[in-house]
């Protein structure tokens, strides 16, 4: 007696039942709506400022405003250009990657995301963290502050 095709069937009912229940089983998001928002806006930005030139000058400030709040924006406009990222550690060393972190709600329409820098070559590891604070503008998360703290 051949079992076989039986046996097919049975196993396709049991990968159907367990994918039945494995979807039924997701896990949930507990962060906060506005962390959500503003982080993948930060990421966008810091993805963005990561794949173009990232040292200042006031080209590349405009071509960042469309991420940044006017007012965070207009504070930067009279930076004398140079080597240094205002972006990440306001130095001249450059990291070479970057991470979105944690996310607090400060304020209604507020948050402030962690981003980890990173740079690694033959002799150097390291890892700092810096602080964004984002803030919701008619609808748009938009960079409003950098800080170590």
């Amino acid at each position: 007696m051949n079992r076989s095709p039986l046996r097919i069937i049975f196993a396709v009912s049991i990968c159907l039942a367990l994918a039945g229940i494995w979807s039924a089983c997701s896990i949930p998001n507990l962060e906060k709506p506005e962390c959500t928002a503003a982080r993948q806006s930060v990421k966008e930005f810091y993805s963005y400022h990561f794949g173009n030139d990232m040292k200042f000058s006031t080209e590349n400030l405009a071509l960042r405003a469309k991420f940044l709040t006017p007012e965070f924006a207009a504070s930067l406009k009279d930076k004398p250009a140079a080597d240094a990222d205002v972006f990440t550690t306001g130095t001249s060393d450059i990291p070479k990657a970057f991470r979105v972190g944690g996310c607090e709600v400060t304020a209604a329409d507020s948050t402030r995301i962690e981003v980890l820098l990173f740079w690694k070559d033959e002799t150097r590891s390291e890892q700092k963290k810096i602080y964004v604070d984002a803030v919701n503008r008619g609808g748009t998360w938009l960079v409003d502050k950098i800080s170590t703290r």
